[in-house]
């Protein structure tokens, strides 16, 4: 007896997949069965009964070459123990459902861990467990969603796309087919202007029209699809984006004229919709152009300069900027440090956490040999690795962005969203109106006031203001060493109050500590095993015992290394037991309020280096700058110079001494339940789980691979003293962001005024609204520009 797929009703041949106590006929159409059961769409089938589309069978094999092990190295981003991640070019992605769909991929397939969304260049990275999802198996899934991905070895090679060269092309036959129907309706626009009827013209104006109609469908059909697509994949996933109405305008007008010519009533409005259109795609090119700039400038020119330590031959390191990295250089990665680029491990023990990039926290041994991916941070002592791979900045933005780090707080994201949900349905019931009013007074004069409304409405511009504000602003924060994760970063801090500030490391120096050192001599041959130890760290304190240690550099390996959080580190050197850190981790008592590293041997007490920390300069009149905002201090060091802070900061709200990792982020979270807006300032060592609690995290970083995922900002450490600067201009960015929503909203009212009352024409309509983008970018360059000379020296 035959049976029937549950979702497409075609007879099952080849296979017979049950589930959910239905069967189906191929893993397409139950994959499309459990997405529409998760959003609970189910009633599909019983008002579509038969109407499934059954996924095609060409796509059973067409990836298979995908799980060669050259072609799968190739192709991915990462792959280490079960899970690798994956870039896959998606052409077809074109509106806020498709972005809702593609990053709910692990909602609807258990072996993906989670997927992100590049609007602007059409891509989505995947992660995903490669031991239960074969890559074939993913790019199948896929396609079965209907977004097949485009993989070629130029997708593989990461080359990026700067502008859609088939939006030109529709650009292009709207403007081709524009210019035409104008030349060809002029005769009739003339016979009518002048009241009398040509010979020639009544010859030939059945001709003229229908060359009118052959321009304006390929038009209507191939150069507005975009819009046509994006309305229908909204309305399928039960969204009424702002395309909906734009469509209905397109087809109104379509076939109105349509009609018009073969009842021979009119001439149409062919020539005026190849105008819209034209217009319209013109301003959507702008548009594409200005975020495609915003990507890249973010990515390549205003990223955070992470510095690596580079190592020679001979043993000798230098910090260098991450960008000035070339393959075959050698570089060193202490522990707790992210590993920036892809590289082969030429010496020590690797125990590295991925966890920055497949989200899960675990650690993989490593040896010499072996392959370390970009992401990767290393738990243990220090790393060389040889880089075999030139950094890609845009992929370790990516991380920095992630899913996990993100902090969701309703803001203007929020309020855009909000506006553009009821616009649509407010936009349609004013034409709904507008409509049955011009259809009782002027049937004909109703559809150019329909059209006009639908199209005027378009909130591009309003869709701009934000996003390009907020793309200068990070702009102009990065060029001075202000850098931001994302758009909704700048809002946090504009709505700050609270300031809690790290005291090693981010208030103090360094470099210039006054060390001098407490107890009995060391031997050289523990000197020796002793600064190869603190090389393997980079905590500030252990960077400055290096540098004060006056003897060759000698680099001995390192074995068992462990650290404690919060106490210090421990290790074997040429068979000896070092432990490096505070005197709890020592054993030993302390009795003098200072800040001081202790050091054992073998059980031990070999005595102490102590620290006079030095302050950044100016700090006092940071502090003075800072008087609108509670200022809180926190240390793991003791309360040695408590006074001295009290001294440097009189208006200073709170002091917490010997704070461990936990109790900075119970800190940060006793203030936040307290409603107050926090911005946590720290070196990003001790301090991730404060910095991600906190609202808005501050990494400071000088001359160290700071790069720190669980914060919103990396600032430079000498950019400190003009923090104020920095907190202010994004409170301006917020006043500059609502005027541009002002303005928006000003050119819809007003062109809806215009366009109700029927003194606007479609044409003008589509004229109209790429000028309000361009005046709301143009408003919001200048502006930004202006109100950041106030504060900063502009580097052109």
């Amino acid at each position: 007896m035959s049976e029937n797929c549950f979702h497409c009703g075609q007879n099952i041949e080849k296979e017979r997949i049950p589930f959910d106590d239905k069967i189906f006929c191929c893993n397409g159409c139950k994959s499309v069965y459990e997405i529409l059961s998760m959003n609970d769409l189910g009633n599909f089938y019983e008002l579509n009964k038969r109407s499934g589309i059954r996924p095609s069978d060409d796509n059973t094999s067409q990836f298979d070459y995908l799980d060669t092990p050259e072609i799968f190295s190739t192709v991915t981003d990462f792959s280490e123990g079960n899970t690798s991640l994956v870039t896959f070019k998606i052409p077809v992605i074109h509106c806020s459902s498709c972005i809702w769909l593609l990053e709910s991929l692990h909602t609807l397939n258990k072996n993906i861990n989670y997927s992100q969304v590049n609007f602007t260049r059409k891509n989505v990275q995947i992660s995903f467990n490669h031991t239960e999802l074969k890559l074939s198996e993913l790019a199948k899934f896929l396609t079965n969603l209907g977004y097949k991905p485009v993989v070629t070895l130029e997708t593989a090679d990461k080359k990026e796309e700067f502008l859609d060269k088939t939006l030109l092309i529709k650009l292009a036959i709207a403007g081709f087919a524009f210019g035409n129907g104008m030349f060809f309706s002029l005769p009739e626009y003339t016979s009518q202007w002048s009241g009398t009827t040509d010979f020639w013209m009544e010859t030939y104006k059945d001709l003229f029209r229908f060359i009118m109609f052959l321009l304006a469908t390929p038009v209507v059909f191939y150069s507005a699809s975009d819009y046509f697509k994006s309305a229908w994949y909204g309305l399928k996933n039960k969204i009424v984006n702002i395309d909906v109405p734009i469509v209905l305008g397109i087809i109104m007008l379509y076939g109105r004229s349509i009609y018009e010519v073969l009842t021979d009533y009119g001439a149409g409005y062919f020539d005026t919709l190849c105008g819209l259109l034209f217009f319209m795609l013109l301003g959507k090119v702008f548009q594409k152009r200005t975020y495609s700039a915003l990507a890249y400038d973010r990515d390549y020119k205003s990223f955070y300069p992470i510095a690596v330590t580079k190592v020679d031959f001979s043993g000798k390191q230098e910090n260098i900027l991450l960008s000035d990295l070339k393959v075959g250089d050698r570089i060193m990665v202490r522990n707790q440090e992210i590993i920036p680029v892809d590289g082969i491990l030429i010496n020590g023990e690797g125990n590295i956490d991925n966890s920055f990039i497949t989200g899960e926290s675990a650690s993989i041994p490593k040896k010499a040999g072996d392959k370390i991916f970009a992401g990767g941070k290393q738990l243990g002592s220090a790393l060389e690795l040889e880089v075999i791979k030139t950094v890609n900045q845009s992929y370790l933005t990516q991380l920095w962005n992630k899913e996990a780090f993100k902090k969701y707080e309703t803001g203007l994201d929020t309020l855009t969203n909000e506006i553009s949900k009821y616009f649509t349905f407010i936009i349609l019931g004013i034409t709904l109106i507008a409509g049955i009013y011009w259809g009782q007074i002027d049937f004909e004069k109703m559809f150019q006031v329909v059209a006009a409304i639908l199209i005027i409405a378009c909130p591009c511009a309003l869709a701009l203001s934000a996003p390009f504000t907020f793309g200068h602003v990070m702009r102009i924060l990065g060029r001075n060493k202000f850098y931001v994760k994302d758009t909704l970063t700048i809002e946090k801090i504009s709505k700050i109050n609270t300031l809690v500030f790290d005291k090693t490391g981010t208030i103090t120096h360094h470099k210039k500590s006054n060390i001098h050192f407490e107890g009995s001599e060391i031997q050289e041959f523990d000197l020796k095993n002793i600064k190869s130890l603190v090389k393997n760290s980079n905590h500030p304190l252990s960077k400055s015992i290096y540098e004060f240690l006056d003897i060759q550099d000698e680099y001995f390996p390192v074995e068992n290394f462990r650290e404690i959080p919060g106490k210090g580190y421990e290790a074997e050197v040429r068979g000896n037991l070092y432990k490096i850190g505070s005197a709890k981790l020592i054993g030993h008592e302390s009795k003098n309020l200072e800040t001081a590293v202790y050091i054992s041997k073998n059980e031990v007490f070999l005595g102490k280096y102590i620290f006079k920390n030095e302050y950044r300069d100016n700090l006092s009149t940071l502090f003075t700058d800072l008087d609108h905002y509670q200022i809180h201090i926190l240390s793991g060091d003791n309360s040695s110079e408590e006074n001295q802070l009290k001294r440097m900061i009189p208006n200073v709200s709170g002091m917490a001494f010997n704070q461990s990792p936990e109790d900075k982020l119970n800190y940060i979270k006793t203030l936040q339940d307290q409603h107050q807006k926090v911005a946590m300032l720290g070196d990003g060592l001790n301090d991730a789980g404060a910095l991600k609690q906190s609202n808005v995290g501050i990494a400071i970083a000088d001359d160290t691979n700071s790069f720190t995922p669980s914060s919103d900002v990396i600032m430079a450490g000498e950019k400190l003293i003009d923090f104020k600067k920095y907190l202010l201009f994004c409170k301006e960015a917020m006043t500059i962001v609502k005027l541009t929503f002002g303005i928006s909203f000003m050119y819809n009212i007003i062109g809806l005024g215009f366009a109700v009352t029927g003194h606007m024409s479609p044409l003008f309509a589509a004229i109209l609204m790429p000028i309000s983008s361009i005046s709301v970018v143009a408003f919001t360059s200048i502006t930004t520009w202006a109100r950041s000379t106030k504060y900063f020296k502009i580097n052109r």
